[in-house]
């Protein structure tokens, strides 16, 4: 169901109704808070309930919308809502199960999927504290601590039982109507003769035989470490859990973009395009010639056609919007990748500067946008659309410096342009500045709230402003202008945003200075930090329009970078960023079939086999070796030329560069152009004579 129709007063009245009676403790926030100015705290869903029961009459009820639902419904309208940083205890004796958290129910463990662990220890009957000692790659605290800890504690006595209680040992019951999981088991293979499932966890014994039992959410292994405590423990010991709740980002969102790389990789055809999205970040090394642009580009045509097509050229112009691709150069900076200041001709004729998005943060922004579009409601997207739309047409139905508008206090202005991210304004009267620009985003904003703003000091407080600034007065007069221009009550009606994949393409990314072009971006693009967990301030940050905002990449963005392992610069390539990417090397015959181009057949075999033959020879060479061999894109060059145009013009060069300063450099030379087929003018004759 959909968030239910009232009004803002609706909401005011809500908020009294609430304060005046209560909350009940069914209807107490576990996730969410609705946070008001003067700090009042509030439960979003009970607020909605409420106020559908003021405006429509209905029962005060909360089951027909979400916790999620009802955050975005607020945070549309420009509420405040945090998250509730609440941590619940759970404790575990050998006679009850009780946590402090009233919503935990021992006959529904399925429950423990909603939850994530915080910590987990042992307190024996004398008041002694036990943790888990962990193993070298065990994680600090996970859904198997627990259980792992009691392993730890009672190890010598689960040693001694018999088979046969080891084999009806109770480990997890989900419900009543179920049966119980039992055993402890010696090896992967014997649980999985009694439970084909990858749902368990090996506790590791120091000296001898593993054990294995069954494991899956936080509140599954309950019953195993009770009946741990039951069997082994003395009185007074007891085992206690903390948890929480699981954030919408690991929840939610981690498993809708899970599924759509699964969906992704089974339809996929290029075994790389898997290696990607498995990744996040790969680059691709090797010899110069092999492909590997090439590859890059069939890769993204793959991936965002969801393998339709391995071509670049046959994506759609919608399609290729999601795909971007640069080349570092020595001279490539942070202002051309991310972000800097960029000359501009003022109205007036002056030059000016104004800060301009590099590639990647524009590419970044338009991943992002499809990101969280992809994760808001159908009603919130459809606010956010009618609001541009009714923009849209007021500046399309305006006359630039001619339509004039008034601020409260009388001051007249005309808008004189508009751009994507500015409306720029005349102000005649005013003697300090007589041109000002307004941050569009911040009109459409309001817009999209749907709330009524009576006065400056309401803007001031929807952007959680403590002083309003000078362009708050000339956005409310816009903000009633277009609100009256659109007053006809344009209702756009859209589909849900189907989240989609970008992937940005650097060619020869070892050729920049990588720590100079990305800058504090080192942290945002490492495949665990993506999303808000990875967000930072850029440089540059104190000149946005919301200094408080931060830059992240989102989860579907993909980076491929390619590099030539031959190349000088591969040895300054920096540490921090080899950590960041997967690096797949790419040899000399893994991108043969790009010769399939070649329409000529037997142009084709006769351009595969001198490659091979060549490349064989290169290795022969002791100071050579896979990464100077020939790649397949030189042989593409048979489109327009002959062979032996490409060993004199482009081959025969290159490989001098590799052999100079070697041993027998001109015997080497003889011997690559004989492996490739290229006989100079009289060479033959004298061959011959020397055969002779």
């Amino acid at each position: 169901m959909a968030i239910p129709k009232f009004d803002e007063k609706n909401i005011i009245e809500a908020l009294k109704f609430i304060d005046e009676n209560g909350v009940p403790d069914k209807n107490k926030s576990t996730q969410y808070v609705f946070v008001t100015e003067d700090g009042k705290k509030y439960p979003p869903k009970y607020v909605i309930a409420v106020a559908d029961h003021i405006e429509n009459g209905v029962e005060i009820a909360t089951d027909g919308y979400n916790a999620v639902e009802a955050k975005g419904y607020f945070e549309a309208r420009g509420y405040k809502i945090e998250i509730k940083q609440e941590k619940f205890e759970l404790t575990i004796t050998a006679e009850s199960i009780v946590s402090t958290d009233n919503r935990f129910i021992i006959d529904d463990l399925g429950l423990g999927d909603n939850y994530e662990p915080i910590d987990a220890y042992f307190i024996s009957a004398n008041k002694e504290t036990i943790r888990r000692k962990r193993n070298k790659s065990e994680n600090r605290i996970s859904n198997q601590s627990l259980p792992r800890l009691a392993f730890q504690i009672y190890e010598k006595q689960i040693v001694s039982l018999s088979d046969l209680d080891k084999k009806e040992f109770p480990v997890c019951k989900y419900n009543p109507n179920q049966d119980y999981v039992r055993g402890i088991f010696p090896s992967e293979e014997a649980y999985k003769q009694y439970k084909n499932s990858m749902e368990f966890l090996t506790y590791w014994r120091e000296n001898g035989p593993k054990f294995i039992i069954y494991s899956w959410n936080v509140f599954s292994t309950l019953i195993f470490v009770q009946e741990c405590l039951k069997r082994f423990g003395n009185t007074g010991d007891k085992f206690i859990l903390v948890y929480r709740d699981k954030t919408k980002t690991e929840n939610t969102v981690a498993k809708a973009v899970e599924a759509e790389e699964k969906k992704s990789s089974q339809e996929c055809k290029n075994p790389y395009s898997k290696l990607l999205l498995e990744s996040k970040n790969i680059i691709f090394r090797g010899a110069p010639g092999t492909g590997k642009s090439y590859l890059a580009k069939q890769i993204a045509a793959d991936i965002i056609s969801n393998g339709y097509t391995n071509q670049y050229a046959d994506l759609t112009d919608e399609q290729r919007r999601q795909v971007e691709f640069v080349q570092f150069h020595p001279s490539y900076d942070y202002s051309d990748f991310v972000e800097g200041l960029r000359p501009k001709m003022n109205e007036d004729g002056s030059m000016g500067f104004e800060l301009q998005d590099g590639i990647f943060k524009s590419f970044v922004d338009k991943a992002r946008s499809n990101f969280e579009d992809s994760q808001k409601s159908k009603e919130i997207r459809e606010q956010e659309v009618s609001a541009k739309t009714i923009m849209a047409n007021f500046f399309a139905n305006i006359e630039y410096g001619d339509n004039e508008y008034q601020t409260i206090k009388g001051s007249k202005f005309s808008i004189t342009n508009v751009d994507d991210k500015h409306i720029y304004i005349s102000i005649p009267g005013n003697e300090t500045a007589d041109k000002l620009s307004l941050n569009i985003a911040e009109v459409r904003k309001m817009l999209e709230s749907g709330m009524e703003f009576n006065k400056v000091s309401d803007i001031t407080n929807f952007f959680g402003k403590q002083f309003a600034t000078q362009s708050y007065s000339y956005d409310f007069a816009l903000f009633k202008a277009i609100k009256e221009a659109g007053s006809d009550g344009i209702k756009a009606s859209v589909a849900p945003e189907e989240l989609k994949k970008y992937i940005f393409i650097i060619d020869e990314i070892n050729r920049g200075e990588i720590s100079k072009i990305f800058g504090e971006l080192f942290f945002s693009i490492d495949p665990g930090y993506r999303g808000k967990s990875g967000e930072v301030a850029t440089q540059y940050s104190n000149m946005h329009a919301n200094p408080d905002e931060k830059f992240y990449i989102p989860e579907n963005v993909y980076i491929i970078g390619t590099m030539n392992d031959i190349d000088r610069s591969v040895d300054s390539f920096d540490f921090a960023m080899r950590r960041r990417f997967r690096f797949i090397e790419i040899k000399a015959d893994d991108t043969q079939d790009m010769l399939e181009s070649l329409e000529n057949e037997e142009l084709k075999n006769d351009a595969v086999n001198r490659m091979d033959k060549l490349n064989a020879e290169i290795l022969k060479v002791d100071d050579l070796n896979e990464n100077y061999q020939i790649g397949a894109s030189y042989f593409l060059k048979l489109k327009t030329l002959s062979f032996d145009d490409l060993w004199t013009d482009y081959l025969h060069p290159l490989l001098q560069d590799y052999v100079r300063g070697l041993y027998d450099e001109e015997g080497i030379m003889k011997r690559f152009a004989r492996a490739y087929g290229y006989q100079a003018l009289g060479e033959g004759d004298a061959d011959e004579a020397t055969e002779n």
